[in-house]
């Protein structure tokens, strides 16, 4: 919590010395719009993540099974975890900073040096620094679902969409699939063996292709409609 306090009194601090703004203009605060797409957002990585999943049982011998010892309060637990790490993620990536950066830069730049900045932070996240091949496969599918994540915010204005997006994934990996720091949550694996490399990367192309794809799907055929639309019925 005190990282998400931290980050958004710099962000302000930025906005604020920089332009003269405040935090509204990185589409901070609650409405229904917003909340929509959050919402969306956060079950299209959800359902891609259980898609994930299901590939691997399959095409493994392996399964999931409930965890027996997990408990509601868990499930709460683990969702706060999710939320303040991945809000504290947006606010760095998807916030002040990306929007100065669009302002100074074009939009593709911004999004670029962005999502490149996320891709070379998940090598420390996920310690594999010093490891060629998996620096190189992790910069890519982690930049990818950055570039996602920004496009999303510069479109919509907003951290929401992004937000959801990127909770769905984390939340549903981490803390139904027990894929994450926070050890053995709802599901855990039983049987036999998973077939490891073509299952790393059917995820891999999952996050890789799919959600970028989606993501742009949405924003350029949904939010970008949105937007004509209300314009137009402003000018009625």
């Amino acid at each position: 919590m005190i990282g998400i306090l931290i980050a958004l009194v710099i962000s302000w601090v930025l906005v604020y010395l920089i332009e003269g703004k405040h935090l509204e203009v990185i589409g901070i605060f609650p409405k229904a719009k917003r909340l929509n797409q959050f919402f969306i957002g956060f079950i299209i990585t959800a359902t891609l993540c259980c898609l994930a999943q299901g590939i691997e049982v399959v095409l493994g011998t392996a399964g999931w099974t409930l965890n027996p010892g997990f408990s509601a309060l868990q499930i709460v637990e683990g969702l706060w975890w999710n939320v303040k790490s991945v809000l504290t993620e947006e606010l760095i990536y998807r916030g002040a900073l990306l929007y100065l950066l669009v302002r100074f830069l074009s939009p593709k730049k911004a999004m670029l040096i962005s999502a490149s900045a996320f891709g070379i932070y998940h090598w420390f996240s996920f310690g594999v620094f010093g490891n060629l091949v998996p620096m190189i496969l992790i910069f890519i599918g982690t930049g990818l679902m950055g570039y996602a994540w920004a496009l999303s915010f510069y479109k919509t204005k907003s951290i929401y969409l992004a937000f959801g997006l990127h909770l769905g994934w984390n939340f549903t990996l981490n803390s139904i699939f027990s894929k994450g720091p926070l050890g053995d949550q709802l599901l855990i694996h039983r049987g036999g063996e998973m077939v490891g490399d073509v299952v790393s990367l059917i995820n891999f192309l999952i996050s890789m292709i799919l959600i970028p794809l989606i993501v742009f799907i949405w924003v350029k055929y949904v939010v970008v409609q949105e937007e004509w639309e209300t314009k137009l019925n402003g000018s009625e």
